[in-house]
């Protein structure tokens, strides 16, 4: 038993695989919001829990994996409902993040980032809606993947808010992260490397002083490209999308728990619960502007990116905010990093998360955005410039 983590929620569910390929040997773990055939998914939450059935068949994504040679080893920890970044659960506990104990782990795939982590699990599946995958990978020091949306089969999972949700993964080396990719996303080709790489001013703005350097000097890696290029991304302001990205999240957060969460009346945690009550708030009516914003950001961003460029942004503000920070200081630290994530969020792209960088020991985590439909490249090229490097 090596749950001393708090990682798991069912450490002993095992699913040998059904076929060979590209992941034989290896074992993984999934976040608790997937469907596994016979299984309940908690996720975060006691009264979801109680409220629920069993589960008839897998989720595509995990069936995908088990043909490929994986064995399914455990599920794990999530924030409730997977409405937070930060995986620290008044239910079940915070799972432990094995490069900062006294730090959160990031969430809401919290639980799947400290398995990979402390090497309990090889790989691990988690659920990415705002930076669910991300920022615990940035926080726990691994390589995390969030897919272009809609290109990996989100069947059989929990939703949040349908147009946001993507299933990710996490890994300790590079080319591990790609070879997933290689199982999951089937139909792509893979097309060469990228020639143009775009600083985002506005999001490198948002490190302090010592943590700029640190991870500049390891953005360092990719200097060799073509052309590298500072670019103001959004003239009127990461806040602005991130609002934006907020309230349309929102809406749909309301629409698909309303109805169970007036019925059911669940008990939440701290800040979910204050969350909730504000989506319930929202009017569909005053989200137009908030549409139209995120129909330009797409694209724009496309239009910037083509087939051969990538942004290049921090994937947090800094290092994991210490446990139990609250108050202004935690809400400050919550809105710098919706503005980081929403870019990805609200265009739809894939993003990969590197930990090439530490400030006092702690991770930091670099991010590669590229355009829509480039992800295979996109894991391709980071395993060519890292050189599968890993832990």
């Amino acid at each position: 038993m090596q749950n001393h983590l708090n990682a798991f929620v069912e450490e002993e569910i095992t699913f040998e695989p059904t076929g060979a390929g590209l992941l034989d040997g290896l074992e993984f773990a999934v976040k608790d919001v997937f469907s596994i055939e016979g299984y309940k998914s908690g996720a975060g939450n006691p009264d979801w829990l109680r409220t629920h059935h069993e589960s008839l068949c897998h989720a595509p994504v995990i069936r995908m994996l088990l043909s490929q040679g994986a064995k399914l080893k455990g599920t794990t920890q999530t924030d409730e409902l997977m409405y937070s970044l930060n995986g620290e659960n008044a239910h079940y506990g915070t799972p432990v993040n094995p490069k900062a104990p006294n730090r959160i782990p990031g969430g809401s795939s919290s639980g799947s980032a400290v398995a990979v982590s402390a090497g309990i699990s090889d790989f691990a599946l988690g659920t990415d809606t705002g930076g669910s995958v991300r920022i615990p990978s940035s926080y726990c020091g691994i390589y995390g993947f969030r897919p272009s949306h809609g290109v990996v089969p989100v069947e059989g999972v929990i939703p949040l808010a349908k147009s946001f949700d993507t299933v990710g993964w996490m890994s300790k080396d590079s080319e591990l992260l790609y070879r997933i990719g290689k199982a999951l996303i089937t139909d792509q080709e893979e097309k060469g490397l990228f020639k143009q790489v775009f600083f985002c001013k506005e999001a490198w703005g948002l490190l302090d002083e010592r943590c700029e350097g640190e991870l500049l000097t390891a953005a360092s890696v990719i200097k060799e490209m073509s052309q590298r290029e500072w670019i103001t991304l959004s003239e009127s302001g990461l806040d602005l999308w991130s609002s934006a990205f907020r309230i349309l999240q929102g809406l749909e957060i309301w629409e698909e728990h309303g109805d169970w969460i007036r019925k059911e009346n669940p008990v939440f945690g701290p800040g979910i619960h204050e969350r909730f009550r504000w989506t319930s708030s929202l009017n569909p009516q005053e989200s137009l502007e908030q549409e139209k914003l995120r129909m330009q950001i797409r694209k724009s961003l496309s239009t910037l990116q083509k087939e051969d460029g990538v942004i290049v942004i921090p994937t947090a503000p800094g290092p994991a905010p210490l446990l139990n920070l609250q108050g202004e200081k935690a809400e400050q630290y919550r809105a710098k990093t919706m503005q980081l994530s929403c870019i990805a969020g609200l265009a739809g792209l894939p993003q990969v998360t590197l930990p090439l960088a530490e400030v006092d020991g702690l991770p930091i985590g670099l991010s590669i955005i590229a355009n829509h439909h480039q992800d295979l490249n996109l894991l391709k090229w980071v395993n060519d410039i890292i050189g599968g490097r890993g832990e």
